[in-house]
């Protein structure tokens, strides 16, 4: 398959170089943060970032010019400011290192991120977002949806309309940086939200949908592949990033969720003649994206 036209990716973990020992996942549990605190939270960050600019160099030597960053580098990053870390300068200089780095990087903070939320949920969204967001300043790279922090809209709360109109003032709460780099995807759940569905939060803020093929697949709205692409692909003002995964149970295991990815990559990716990066978001990684393009 010939993918040369755009940059591949895939997503968090690189298994080839996990078998040595090399992640970005190093964590604990709330009892050991207690017990440990900052200063271990510290160093499991420092060695995060060190093994994520090994990830990033073998990418480069291998081909792959698109990256999805861990959400989990900063152990219980809510508890405490990036600055404030004891290992911070060292934290700083690898991660300058890495954005310095001819590869674009990308980000998806996990699913508890509600923006439409309110109270304590929104509170708690914005401080993990703007966290993310800190983590491009510090490498430097330039606020833009080229180095996109990607998010769900979250549940519908009985009202799907309701929710996106909360969607969007409450994205006006957020720093100019964090606004200039998230995006929204559309979902695989029939009961959330189509590309359709996010068209009128991207006109309300401006907003690029990240379209997702899989996704799309299970729950398709009234819009074939194609133009759900292409509704998507028009609300980026930079190359988009899309998302590519094949069904698990399809391919693999006919008891898996419907929702359930692949290990491997089984079909093609139709671009429909358009420009676009692709995040492949298979269980086999690095594996799976270079097996594909060598077939």
């Amino acid at each position: 398959m010939d993918l040369t036209t755009h940059a591949t990716g895939y997503a968090c973990i690189n298994l080839t170089l996990q078998a040595n020992k090399v992640t970005t996942n190093r964590g604990m549990i709330k009892k050991t943060f207690s017990e440990k605190g900052i200063a271990y939270a510290s160093e499991l960050a420092l060695k995060n970032v060190q093994d994520l600019l090994k990830i990033v160099d073998w990418n480069l030597e291998n081909g792959f010019g698109l990256f999805r960053i861990s959400s989990d580098i900063f152990p219980w990053a809510s508890e405490y400011r990036l600055v404030d870390l004891p290992d911070f300068p060292d934290i700083w200089a690898t991660l300058k290192k890495i954005g310095s780095r001819p590869i674009r990087l990308t980000i998806h903070p996990g699913p508890f991120n509600q923006l439409a939320g309110q109270g304590k949920t929104l509170d708690n969204t914005i401080k993990d977002l703007e966290t993310h967001s800190e983590l491009f300043d510090l490498m430097g790279l330039k606020p833009s949806h080229w180095n996109k922090i990607n998010i769900h809209v979250g549940g519908t709360y009985g009202d799907k309309a309701a929710t996106l109109t909360r969607f969007a003032q409450n994205f006006n709460l957020l720093s100019d940086n964090l606004r200039a780099r998230l995006t929204v995807e559309n979902d695989d759940r029939l009961s959330l939200y189509t590309v359709t569905d996010l068209v009128s939060l991207y006109e309300r803020t401006g907003i690029p949908i990240v379209f997702d093929y899989f996704h799309h697949h299970l729950n398709p709205g009234y819009q074939t592949e194609k133009e759900a692409f292409m509704t998507a692909y028009n609300t980026w003002d930079v190359r988009p990033v899309f998302h590519y995964s094949d069904s698990r149970q399809l391919h693999e295991d006919p008891q898996a969720r419907r929702e359930a990815h692949a290990d491997w990559l089984y079909s093609t990716v139709n671009t429909y003649g358009k420009e676009v990066d692709i995040i492949f978001e298979c269980k086999m990684k690095e594996l799976a994206v270079q097996k594909l393009i060598h077939q």
